[in-house]
């Protein structure tokens, strides 16, 4: 099994910053639409999830040998009216503009990446064991 790390780091009360072991930043915050700066964690998750699923499709098409002009993602995620507000439902709509591919084609990939490959979203389908520790540094 491998692991992944990352550090969460506080900047303010509404501001964090995730960072790597290779060091890459993504910026979070909590603050309302109008003041937002970043994405907030659960616009992380859908982004993630994005993420993953696109590589694999485009590197799926890519492999079957079609030109891609354009491809994008547009993510719908609906949230539970309580607390926590959980995602109930999730909706990618896969863009793909390729003069030589066929819908169906693109969708046989899109059905692959989403159900087998993509890490993040197994991950959302699985039960995941959450075990927390609270430390002082020395």
């Amino acid at each position: 099994m491998s692991k992944r790390n990352v550090t969460v780091r506080m900047k303010a009360d509404y501001e964090y910053e995730a960072t790597n072991l290779q060091g890459n930043k993504v910026d979070i915050d909590m603050y309302d639409a109008d003041d937002k700066k970043a994405q907030s964690p659960m616009d992380l998750l859908l982004s993630a999830l994005g993420g993953c699923s696109a590589v694999d499709a485009v590197l799926m098409m890519k492999k079957k040998r079609k030109t891609i002009d354009d491809f994008y993602i547009e993510i719908e995620g609906t949230r539970n009216d309580g607390i926590p507000a959980f995602y109930t439902d999730i909706v990618l709509n896969f863009v793909i503009v390729s003069p030589d591919s066929t819908e169906d084609e693109f969708r046989k990939v899109v059905a692959l990446s989403v159900e087998k490959y993509c890490s993040v979203a197994s991950s959302l389908k699985s039960k995941i064991t959450f075990t927390t520790e609270v430390k002082r540094p020395a």
